[in-house]
């Protein structure tokens, strides 16, 4: 990295500061450009600009990369590409292990290449918190916090091995045990530096992340956001991340929020509107009179939910909100100059006009007033299968099923609520809806109202700060109604929602309800967050608290009671709904400073679980052949020095045909591992018992059972059977039915290249590295989509897997494809022939001619794609150097 006067171009530029202030030190300062067009850069193009002149040496950023920062009212419109080096990386296990499985790997391979495998640490400092892998598997208990971290700890322990030696075994990471927390409240709460200090020079903060909400972390006034897995490798090997530089949406802000709205249900009326507005690729930044009425845990959760409005980031400027969120969370102040900027466009929004929400039932942004909910739901049951429908049939809609309950009579319909979790980085971090919840409790508590039994309740908190301040009262009447602790981490909001009691899983499947979950997450894509709940709802947590008192998605609460309390009085929502007022007061008077720091203070000490883990020392990782959890994955079996260069595809076959929106959790699914499916299969052959399986997020380390896994949602939807669900496709070429995988394996083993075809926003959701792995593995050589997520076709590229888009108005249903023709793909023959963003000829064997547009979007990409992917480029770019 760049950062001395003597290497840097813009040397003219480094200041001192004084001696009274940290010591002393330097810093790049942005005045001393002397270029007005500064002034109307938006703050986050600003940071984007500091650390380009900062890490300008004229060879991997150029003086060239600043100017075109610089004239971004321009040059934002052009699509240009720009290098950005952060100042961290972030992960968390299920996207830390398999980035620590390729870096033992990238050792090995440099070890056999002739380089030294030392040469592969991270350059750039990275933290890793182990927070994905507890499951709620104990609830409605007292000890389910230790019951579910001895669990977690029984079926993690090989990851849980290997993680710790990539502690002392690789420099400059930080890796923190489980049971702790959230990676991003963590991040929040600690890790975020706002101002780095590295040898006495200070800059702004910035993060890349393995998880798409390292996002969050913008409403500190820390930019950052979510990458695959495989552009954080090279971020933390020194490689710049190559980034379109973007356009800035502006929100104003304006008003207050009325009484008893909460952060939530602003965060999912911004989001509607920003889906509206059309964010994707674009930085969002908040502003206005309206941000002095937020506090930062508020802004935290509207920063948290960039991915489900679209944009990379929703940014919030340091201020006194900043500055004082530092200081409670035992952090030193920090200084910030504001200055007005000019955006690409605009939005306004007055806080006044936020109504109680929630969102769903299949995507984060189809929010739904909460006086209209009855309405809404009964809409999604008569209207045909989509986002907003199940099309079930009208005599049905209504019918009650009914069943024994271990000795209780119990009963179902359409719409009854299964799972109801307090959840997830979005809102856990957030002391006032958390507050609200212990409130509502103890309000529904006293006046008599229970969670049916057959009900799923956690409590799963990102942090232990949050039970200390809980802990003022309220944390009892949480447990009183069935919210008990089940741990620190992400659970339901992952998928790691545990099973349900057996005889409510066979009273669904058997009837075919469409069962609900309301949980306070982020994401509720189908098949997420439990294959038995088709409809999973978002809300704030004491929404979910109202949701599983009432037992169902079928409510007015406007007009009809939660439920029966004492006396057989019948209990309104505003009966138990706490005032902002009641909710300020217990927040000032038990949200203190020494919680933060007592939590803190012990961070990376573990736990006696964790300390007693025995580790190899080895700097280079011995591999268990007989391991399920992590083995050493193919992709530098036969590696050389010579780039492969383009390869050509050839009467290739669609190994699958999607519509719009299939997500990550559709094509590498991060839940459970369904006991009929390959994963399971191989993982019995290989001696591993059913109640063993853990999940597919854990098993990230081994290929054989992610590659198994790959587009095996069971809610997927392949129109190659037409509107079957499941993870099966048709073998093309005989017309058998077949599991996607082994359809994949016959065409590898007949040396038959696949694509796969899809509709728009394909990849949409978490980022997960193991998307485009997989995809990779199973022998796909190009997708063809409408559009895709920014992370996956990011991953797509790392990977060496060709994105191509359908001309704007065009589609697979537009020029006549069925999916069973063979696709022709005409790729120049040499990669500098090739440029970001060309027309690509697309032939098939009925006759047909299209162009698609090449999505590798910078040279820099097509330089992966030359390697084979970013790994190789990395590796071979290290054995060069050394050289």
């Amino acid at each position: 990295m760049a950062t001395t006067a003597s290497s840097n171009t813009f040397s003219f530029a480094l200041r001192r500061l004084p001696l009274d202030l940290e010591g002393g030190g330097s810093y790049y300062s942005l005045p001393a450009l002397r270029d007005p067009r500064i002034d109307k850069l938006p703050y986050t193009i600003r940071v984007l600009l500091e650390s380009a002149v900062r890490n300008c040496d004229e060879f991997q950023i150029t003086k060239e990369d600043v100017e075109k920062i610089l004239g971004w009212e321009k040059t934002s419109m052009k699509l240009v590409d720009i290098p950005l080096k952060p100042s961290r990386v972030l992960l968390q296990d299920f996207t830390g292990v398999p980035i620590l499985v390729d870096l033992a790997s990238m050792r090995g391979a440099m070890s056999e290449l002739g380089g030294d495998p030392d040469k592969i640490n991270p350059m750039v400092p990275a933290d890793l918190v182990i927070d994905h892998s507890v499951t709620a598997n104990v609830v409605r208990s007292d000890n389910a916090v230790q019951t579910n971290m001895e669990l977690e700890f029984e079926r993690n322990k090989e990851r849980f091995t290997f993680l710790k030696w990539g502690s002392s075994a690789f420099h400059n990471m930080l890796i923190i045990p489980p049971g702790l927390g959230i990676v991003h409240q963590v991040n929040l709460e600690y890790l975020a530096r706002v101002v780095f200090n590295r040898n006495g020079l200070f800059y702004p903060d910035s993060v890349l992340g393995t998880d798409s909400h390292t996002i969050m972390i913008n409403g500190l006034g820390v930019l950052g956001w979510g990458v695959g897995g495989i552009d954080a490798e090279a971020a933390m090997l020194g490689q710049p991340m190559s980034m379109v530089l973007p356009g800035v949406v502006g929100f104003k802000l304006n008003g207050t929020l009325r009484n008893g709205v909460t952060a939530t249900d602003l965060v999912l009326t911004v989001t509607q509107m920003l889906r509206k507005h059309g964010v994707v690729g674009k930085f969002v930044d908040f502003y206005g009179r309206g941000m002095e009425e937020l506090a930062l845990a508020d802004r935290a959760t509207i920063a948290n939910m960039a991915p489900e409005y679209g944009a990379t980031v929703g940014f919030f400027p340091v201020d006194h909100i900043t500055l004082q969120y530092l200081k409670i969370t035992g952090r030193e102040d920090e200084t910030v100059s504001i200055l007005e900027p000019t955006f690409s466009s605009y939005l306004e929004l007055d806080l006044r006009d936020v109504e109680p929400c929630i969102s769903g039932p299949k995507r984060p942004h189809n929010r739904v007033t909460l006086k209209d909910m009855k309405a809404d739901w009964h809409a999604c049951l008569q209207n045909k299968i989509g986002f907003k429908g199940y099309a079930v049939p009208k005599d049905l809609q209504d019918r009650v099923v009914k069943f024994d309950f271990h000795g209780q009579t119990a009963e179902l319909k359409h719409g009854s609520v299964l799972i109801a979790a307090i959840t997830s980085c979005t809102n856990t971090s957030n002391p006032t809806v958390m507050i609200s919840s212990g409130l509502v409790a103890k309000k529904a508590y006293e006046l008599g109202l229970e969670v049916k039994p057959w009900v799923k309740t956690s409590l799963a908190p990102g942090s232990g700060v949050v039970t200390k301040y809980l802990r003022s009262g309220l944390l009892r009447y949480l447990s009183d109604l069935g919210f008990n602790l089940v741990g620190y981490g992400c659970t339901t909001c992952i998928g790691n929602s545990g099973d349900l009691d057996q005889i409510v899983a066979d009273a669904v499947t058997e009837n075919e309800i469409i069962a609900a979950a309301v949980l306070s997450g982020n994401r509720n894509f189908e098949g997420r967050i439990h294959p038995l709940t088709q409809a999973n709802y978002l809300a704030s947590p004491p929404l979910v608290i109202v949701y599983a008192l009432a037992g169902t998605a079928d409510i007015n609460f406007e007009e009809e009671p939660i439920g029966t309390g004492k006396g057989d009085r019948p209990v309104f929502l505003r009966d138990i709904w706490p005032s902002s007022e009641e909710v300020s007061e217990i927040v000032q008077s038990n949200v203190l400073v020494d919680m933060f720091r007592s939590t803190y203070e012990v961070i990376t000490k573990g736990n006696p679980m964790w300390n007693q883990l025995v580790v190899p020392t080895a700097e280079v990782y011995s591999w268990d052949p007989s391991s399920t959890y992590i083995r050493e994955p193919p992709f530098f079996k036969g590696m050389t020095m010579d780039p492969p260069g383009p390869r050509s595809i050839n009467d290739a076959y669609c190994l699958l045909s999607f519509g719009d929106c299939v997500t990550t959790d559709h094509i590498s699914p991060a839940g459970s591992i369904h006991k009929d499916s390959l994963a399971a299969k191989y993982l019995v052959e290989h001696g591993v018992k059913p109640k063993d399986f853990n999940s597919y997020g854990s098993r990230r380390g081994n290929y054989e059972a992610m590659m198994r896994g790959t587009f095996g949602n069971i809610r997927i939807v392949n129109k190659l059977l037409g509107c079957e669900p499941g993870p099966k496709t048709i073998h093309i070429p005989t017309g058998e039915k077949l599991y996607v995988y082994d359809a994949a394996m016959r065409y590898k083993t007949d040396g038959q290249d696949t694509i796969v075809l899809a509709g728009s926003e394909y990849g949409t959701g978490s980022s997960r590295d193991w998307d485009a792995k997989g995809t990779m593995l199973l022998g796909v050589k190009s997708v063809i989509a409408k559009s895709f997520e920014r992370i996956h076709r990011s991953n797509l590229v790392g990977m060496g897997v060709i994105p191509l888009c359908f001309k704007s108005g065009e589609d697979m249903e537009s020029i006549g494809l069925t999916g069973h023709e063979q696709y022709t793909i005409h790729l120049p023959s040499s990669v500098h022939e090739m440029r970001p963003g060309q027309d690509i000829v697309v032939t098939t064997s009925t006759g047909k001619s299209f162009v698609c547009t090449l999505r590798f979007d910078t040279e820099v990409e097509l330089s992966y794609y030359d390697h084979g992917g970013i790994l190789h480029y990395v590796t071979r770019k290290l054995v060069n150097a050394a050289c």
